[in-house]
């Protein structure tokens, strides 16, 4: 059965899903939960389109069948172990796809086919971004405790989507320590996807404030835009509950490694206190650290600020304890 993309958007919640795409195709991007079988691995995919290129189509194929055909009993063993019926896809919904399904088939796996592949699901995925979503963005200085609070507003009930959990990064220079290896830009992506899929583009959504990257990835140009005309809403924090917050967050981070990351705005933060800092972080006085760097940060933070004043729809201040107070206060903002 070949699936248009919507059906397949259905179908997936119960079926499993196998992407047979090279290893390599897979890693850069994929659509979640969907477990690789590669028909043709990295090597052989290689092969097999140098062979197109060079010798034509039908040589090509030929190339396929004697690369896969010591593979296939294993390929079938791999479908047949997942389950006795899947959604199968390719890049593009054409051979590699249509192959699988054959030979699993024949070994009594009953598949149903994404019509236009991977591609077609990443062309939904990318459309997706351009919905013009409720969003109201949550901004505050460094060390503010946004994504506490997104987190706590998602408990809730609120729409959330936290960027930075999906990205694996907090956003700063020091975003990246203590945290699993960032997704590809692509795989942020459709997560992303994902979770705009579970949300009610008719009601608000709570995202926290950000750059167009967080870390080495970039948002999608049509969301991150949709973000730049949001109403804002500021966290008020003052400086001293913000220095507590960031040693409790980032003080048991490998020294050697934070002051590597440190060193990533030595230029912006000033050579006397990139010292000072320095000099502070070899004493283990992590509160001194923070309270220099957030020199750096909080200037920084007021100046993108100046350039959000016309959005900024409201402000709460918060001491850093009980959210009770804070939730229901931005939940009933309007």
């Amino acid at each position: 059965m070949i699936l248009p993309v919507d059906e397949f958007l259905k179908l997936r919640k119960t079926l499993p899903v196998v992407d047979v795409r090279s290893e390599g195709e897979f890693a850069e991007g994929h659509i979640q939960s969907a477990l690789n079988i590669p028909i043709l691995n990295n090597a052989e995919r290689i092969a097999v389109g140098t062979d197109y290129k060079q010798k034509g189509q039908a040589e090509a194929i030929r190339t396929g069948f004697r690369l896969v055909g010591p593979r296939l009993l294993d390929i079938v063993d791999q479908a047949k172990a997942v389950n006795n019926e899947l959604i199968v896809h390719c890049w593009r919904g054409g051979m590699r796809s249509g192959n699988f399904c054959q030979f699993v088939g024949m070994a009594g796996v009953k598949t149903h086919q994404l019509k236009g592949g991977y591609k077609a699901y990443r062309n939904v995925a990318l459309q997706s971004f351009k919905t013009p979503f409720k969003f109201v963005v949550l901004a505050g200085s460094t060390g503010s405790g946004k994504t506490e609070v997104l987190q706590a507003l998602a408990k809730a009930g609120e729409q959330v989507i936290d960027l930075e959990d999906l990205a694996s990064h907090k956003g700063s220079v020091f975003g990246g320590l203590m945290q699993n290896p960032q997704p590809t830009t692509e795989q942020f992506q459709n997560d992303l996807f994902e979770k705009i899929l579970t949300l009610d583009p008719e009601k608000r959504v709570w995202i926290e404030d950000e750059s167009v990257a967080v870390g080495k990835i970039f948002l999608p140009l049509d969301f991150w835009q949709t973000m730049g005309r949001s109403p804002v809403v500021e966290l008020k924090v003052d400086k001293d509950v913000r220095i507590q917050r960031l040693v409790n967050e980032y003080g048991p981070a490998d020294k050697d490694q934070f002051l590597e990351a440190m060193t990533g705005i030595t230029k912006k933060l000033g050579g006397q206190h990139f010292k000072a800092a320095r000099e502070k972080l070899l004493e283990n006085d992590m509160p001194a650290v923070m309270d220099i760097l957030l020199t750096y940060y909080d200037k920084a933070y007021r100046n993108g600020l100046e350039k959000k004043k016309n959005r900024i729809a409201g402000g709460f201040v918060w001491d850093g304890g009980d959210k009770n107070k804070l939730i229901n206060g931005l939940m009933s903002f309007q």
